[in-house]
């Protein structure tokens, strides 16, 4: 019961995202904002192994795949970018109807030079903001009552 096929006796659960526990445990991941993890994950579909720096997805696209307002879509994909997860590697063009093309941080790259080591740049993303220093966001130190 529960199988379909015959493939052998195994599951086919097909395609899944394996996200690393040292990014779900990340500063970065855990304040990205519910349209940004959509986002994420819209463009972890539409990643097949071999494309990262060429995974395409524009703001239109993003918005009506996942039902949310083209402004919450590109600031989700700013947000994103802003905390390390991916990068734009060659902006789209609407006259050409071709999306941006975009990078997972998290992933290796296949370049003309052979493979390139994923950057993880959401790793520095907390020492940039210093989140919960001694200082409010005016630069005001804090002294404690």
């Amino acid at each position: 019961m529960g199988r379909t096929g015959s493939n052998n006796g195994k599951r086919s659960e097909g395609q899944y995202i394996p996200l690393p526990y040292a990014i779900l445990k990340s500063e970065a991941w855990r304040s990205l904002s519910g349209a940004a993890i959509k986002v994420f994950f819209e463009l972890h579909t539409r990643y097949n192994g071999g494309n990262n720096g060429k995974v395409r997805l524009s703001m239109n696209e993003a918005a009506s795949a996942l039902g949310i307002g083209k402004a919450t879509a590109q600031r989700a994909f700013l947000e994103l970018q802003d905390k390390g997860m991916i990068v734009l590697m060659t902006p789209g063009n609407w006259y050409h109807r071709r999306a941006h093309e975009w990078r997972l941080t998290h992933k290796p790259m296949q370049t003309i030079k052979g493979k390139e080591s994923a950057t993880n740049d959401w790793k520095k993303w907390g020492e940039k903001t210093k989140r919960g220093s001694d200082t409010d966001p005016s630069g005001v130190p804090v002294v404690p009552p």
